[in-house]
């Protein structure tokens, strides 16, 4: 099972997300939005969905460096496996809590506003509700990390995540020994992974970059219509 689940599922759940991802832009484009719920409560939703898409950057962006970097790079620069722990510790638990904040900001709005619940799909309170519990299990790592500042803890994870980009079989075997929370931090996230293309978390990957380039404002109508009367 330890087997299946870190050495298997990883691409079981990768797989689902790219192709289902494509899949869904290509038959159903117009449901590949982020359904947000701003008009409604907009001061409260601004609150939360700002420290919550923050701090789900930070997290995503120390995550992609921290697991996918070869360790050699960080021995090139001088930067000990100790260091590297307690910075991914520091900043890794600053930016969950600002995530959480928010997120619970979100989950209580669509959870106790009975014009935003009507709005919210199952789903849109579901994979809210488990990116909270993948926060809450992230920070709750923070406490094993420290006991083991040494740095080795995290080198393992670096080879699971190295190992299973360069599908090597022994994978999983880098962390069978790794604290349970870690574990079910890991799978939680793969999970997530899988859910990806069936949520609303799919327009994360359709940044509007043209707007960056756009020469001035969008025109919504172009001339006056004449009242009925008149």
């Amino acid at each position: 099972m330890h087997h299946f689940i870190y050495g298997i599922y990883p691409y079981i759940a990768i797989s689902v997300m790219i192709i289902a991802s494509i899949a869904r832009y290509e038959r159903d484009p117009f449901t590949w939005k982020s359904k947000s719920s701003q008009l409604l409560r907009k001061r409260q939703f601004i609150i939360g969905s700002v420290l919550f898409h923050l701090g789900v950057l930070v997290i995503f962006a120390g995550h992609f460096v921290g697991l996918l970097t070869p360790i050699w790079v960080f021995d090139a620069l001088g930067i000990s496996h100790g260091a590297k722990q307690l910075l991914a510790v520091v900043a890794g638990g600053a930016a969950g809590l600002m995530a959480l904040a928010g997120g619970i900001i979100l989950l209580n709005r669509r959870l106790n506003d009975p014009r935003i619940r009507a709005n919210s799909s199952f789903a849109d309170t579901a994979i809210l509700a488990l990116l909270m519990a993948q926060l809450v299990l992230g920070l709750g790592t923070i406490y094993v990390s420290l006991q083991h500042l040494d740095g080795h803890e995290m080198t393992t994870f670096m080879a699971w995540a190295q190992g299973i980009l360069t599908f090597r079989a022994d994978a999983a075997d880098q962390i069978a020994d790794a604290s349970w929370i870690f574990k079910t931090h890991i799978f939680l996230g793969l999970t997530i992974f899988l859910l990806f293309p069936f949520t609303r978390l799919v327009h994360i990957i359709s940044a509007p970059l043209r707007y960056l380039w756009r020469p001035g404002y969008q025109i919504v109508r172009t001339r006056k219509h004449k009242h009925p009367a008149e």
